[in-house]
């Protein structure tokens, strides 16, 4: 049964149709009608049809930079989950953690006329301009857009991530000048700097001194939240590869044989960190403590375990789902911020005098 039969059969045009059963105008005689022929045919409106005729898909954009890394693997399964409970299709973009790739999903994703988006960001804010003028509902997940991490100097501008302060001010933390990220939108991440406090306190605890954070270009928050926890401690950078991080891993531990502690600053920094202290005959514990963002299952298999900052990655993509599909379109979502925990295993042993 399709729209032009509902039409022919009350006499009236396919635009009439249309009109009264998506509530616009019409005559009560029409209307009445329209509808009683509509229920005679048992006609139901393909949900397909009304949102492309309303600009929209029905469904959300989800983009995250790795879909091979079990943590955003597993946000996206806290996405999937939410949607398929409200019965919304999901369209699922990797960006490798380009910014250029992801402006050109974000360009498909308007093309598409997604209305509701749920990123992981690559880029900065400037990328979701033209998302954001265009009405699309944006969420981000496990961190804001924002200028790269700089592995030399402290940020370059002052200014406040509106939806970060909101979050550290309900941890009792006081304002600091960051780098400015987005505009005023909602996002769902965890407690980045909570977990690098108490990781950093913990290695101290054992005597280490001369901790290392292994990071990449999307860490411009942890990168600032080791910082204050260290006071300037040693930063190295990779890019968004296994093989990056690999070679970073590898140059941090040959440039500096002075550090005893790295905090990696994600599960792919901490695979490449034990297999570059593995070929450099480094041993963990007893020469080097190790603990990785993200509890994954292969973690607990090392040899040894490895102590980990564990992340919420499931509950970070339902959040995010929640916040996206509740958006009215009227006043922007609070932000949410999820409890991060330090899980100690055996990547950690006190420093040894060398």
């Amino acid at each position: 049964m399709t729209i032009k039969e509902v039409a022919e059969a009350a006499g009236v045009g396919v635009a009439t149709v249309s009109r009264v059963l998506s509530g616009g105008s019409a005559s009560p005689e029409t209307r009445e009608r329209v509808l009683a022929v509509a229920a005679q045919l048992d006609y139901r409106p393909s949900a397909l049809g009304r949102n492309l005729r309303q600009r929209r898909t029905g469904g959300m954009g989800l983009l995250v930079p790795d879909l091979t890394d079990t943590f955003y693997g597993r946000l996206a399964e806290g996405v999937l989950s939410c949607a398929r409970t409200a019965g919304e299709p999901v369209m699922v973009g990797s960006t490798g953690g380009d910014p250029e790739q992801e402006a050109e999903l974000i360009g498909m994703l308007l093309e598409q006329s997604v209305d509701r988006v749920i990123a992981v960001p690559a880029g900065g804010p400037d990328a979701w301009a033209p998302a954001i003028r265009s009405g699309m509902t944006v969420v981000f997940a496990d961190r804001l857009p924002g200028e790269p991490a700089s592995e030399d100097s402290e940020d370059s501008e002052s200014g406040y991530d509106e939806p970060l302060d909101e979050l550290e001010a309900l941890d009792g933390l006081p304002r600091r000048a960051r780098t400015p990220a987005a505009p005023d939108l909602p996002a769902v991440l965890a407690d980045d700097r909570a977990g690098i406090r108490t990781a950093v306190r913990y290695l101290r605890g054992l005597g280490h001194r001369e901790i290392a954070f292994l990071g990449n270009t999307g860490h411009a928050s942890r990168v600032a939240a080791f910082r204050e926890a260290t006071d300037d401690g040693l930063v190295v950078l990779a890019e968004v590869s296994r093989d990056a991080a690999y070679a970073a891993a590898s140059g941090l531990f040959q440039s500096n044989p002075d550090v005893t502690a790295v905090l990696a600053g994600g599960n792919v920094l901490g695979e490449a960190a034990v297999l570059a202290a593995r070929e450099l005959d480094l041993r963990i514990p007893r020469d080097l403590s190790l603990i990785m963002f993200d509890d994954v299952p292969w973690a607990e298999l090392c040899a040894p375990p490895l102590t980990v900052i564990s992340q919420p990655a499931r509950d970070l993509g339902y959040r995010a789902a929640e916040l996206v599909l509740r958006a009215d379109g009227r006043r922007r979502p609070r932000s949410v911020l999820l409890p991060t925990e330090l899980i100690i295993r055996g990547s950690c042993g006190p420093r040894l005098k060398k």
